[in-house]
Formats: C-alpha cells, sequence, structure tokens
C-alpha cells in the first residue's frame, strides 16, 4: 500500500512540473515575441499622397514612394520629409515639406538649383567642391547657425558618391533674395545658388525650425546613373 501512495504521489509531482514548465515557457516565448516585433511606421502609408491631393501639387507620385523608401531606411525617429522635386522647372514650388504622422501638408514654395546645374531646368549634378550644382539623393537635416544668409540649416548627405561631400562643400539650406516671384516674373525662374537647396527669405525660418535636427530630405532628379546606383532605392524598380 505504502509503495502505490509513494508511486501516485510521484506521478503527481511529475504531473504538475511539467505543466508549469510548459506555462513558463510559453509566458517567456509571448515575452520574446512582444521584446523583438518591430517597430512599424503605420502612418507612412502612400495614401497620404492623395490625402494631400500631392499630385495637383505638381509632385509625381513615383516621387514620393522613393522618397517613403528612402525615408524608411533612415535611422530617424522624425516623421517630418523635405521633397526638391528637380524634374520640375524652377519656376514651380517644387519643395514639399510633408508632416507624415499627422497627414499634413508643411510647406510647398519654390527651391533654388545650382548654377552650373542647369538653367529653368537642371541637368546636371555633382559632388565636388566648387561644382556649383546641386547633388542628388537622401540627406539629414543637422543643425541651425548664423551665416552670410542669415539662419541656415547644416545638412549631411548620405549617399557616397552622390551627396557625401556636400557638408565639406557647405551645402546648407537657407533663404535667398532671388528666390521668389518677382525674379520669375524678370527672368522666367529663380536665381540660381552655389548647388544649395535656397528658398524664399520670407518662409527660410519656419521652414528650417520644421525640419532641422534629423529629419530626411529627398533631392530628386529622373538621373538614370543616380536612380540605378542609389542604395536607398536599390529595392525600388523591383516592386514599384
Amino acid at each position: 500500500m505504502k509503495k502505490v501512495v509513494w508511486l501516485l504521489a510521484v506521478l503527481a509531482l511529475a504531473y504538475f512540473a511539467s505543466t508549469g514548465l510548459k506555462s513558463t515557457r510559453s509566458v517567456v516565448a509571448a515575452s520574446t515575441t512582444i521584446k523583438a516585433a518591430p517597430k512599424v511606421r503605420s502612418f507612412a502609408k502612400l495614401d497620404v499622397y492623395d490625402q494631400l491631393n500631392l499630385a495637383q501639387s505638381g509632385l509625381q507620385k513615383s516621387v514620393f514612394e522613393y522618397a517613403i523608401r528612402g525615408w524608411q531606411k533612415l535611422d530617424t525617429t522624425k516623421s517630418v520629409i523635405s521633397i526638391v522635386d528637380l524634374s520640375q522647372p524652377s519656376n514651380k514650388k517644387r519643395l514639399y515639406v510633408v508632416d507624415l504622422a499627422n497627414k499634413k501638408l508643411l510647406f510647398n514654395t519654390y527651391v533654388s538649383h545650382g548654377r552650373n546645374s542647369g538653367d529653368l531646368v537642371p541637368n546636371q549634378f555633382s559632388n565636388t567642391n566648387s561644382s556649383f550644382q546641386s547633388s542628388l539623393g537622401f540627406y539629414q537635416t543637422l543643425n541651425t547657425y548664423m551665416g552670410k544668409h542669415g539662419l541656415s540649416l547644416q545638412l549631411k548627405g548620405l549617399e557616397k558618391g552622390f551627396n557625401d561631400n556636400v557638408y565639406n562643400r557647405n551645402i546648407v539650406l537657407h533663404g535667398a533674395d532671388y528666390v521668389c516671384e518677382d525674379f520669375i516674373r524678370k527672368t522666367g525662374r529663380l536665381g540660381r545658388s552655389q548647388g544649395c537647396p535656397a528658398v524664399p527669405y520670407a518662409l527660410s525660418k519656419p521652414i528650417i525650425e520644421a525640419v532641422k535636427g534629423g529629419t530626411c530630405l529627398f533631392v530628386y532628379s529622373p538621373d538614370p546613373n543616380y536612380l540605378q546606383q542609389s542604395t536607398f532605392l536599390a529595392d525600388a524598380f523591383a516592386t514599384l
């Protein structure tokens, strides 16, 4: 009889030990899954393009898609993205500053290109010093400073061979008096910079304040060399 009781006790202990272990494993597994879950940027959907009616503002959907792809690869928690669409002539409002999280078009205004990149529509781009040309690709905004153009914003180029020399070239975002409708009425185009994306003076401070401190800037042109070699857009043509 004692042997039977002892055997039943052993079996009972084994059962509860097994059940507890499975329960513990389930809790650990669930905890691990939650921890490992990636951060999802749910607001970065392409329906923002339609909701903000960006097509009517002159921005092609494919350009917006490129910008979103690059922004998703950028190491930033900022939801503001700026697009300089150099496929458009300079007498068009081709700068778009979009708040993806709140689905707002913060700014849509004029922006200059480099004097040696072209006249009305730029078609030449460079990453070299003293080229006075614009540089294509993805940038990250840095800090502000007071320069000869007033409040200005430093930029960091993120694409090797295309714009990673812009900091050394002193390519910055700043205001300029040649970026205005009066200049367009006189010449048919904006004035041109030494490679900087210059914006209207009246808007330069609010734009800089909105995009400073690590946001994404995308300078686009349908340049085959850039589109085929950009590491930020490497998978774009396979899935668009």
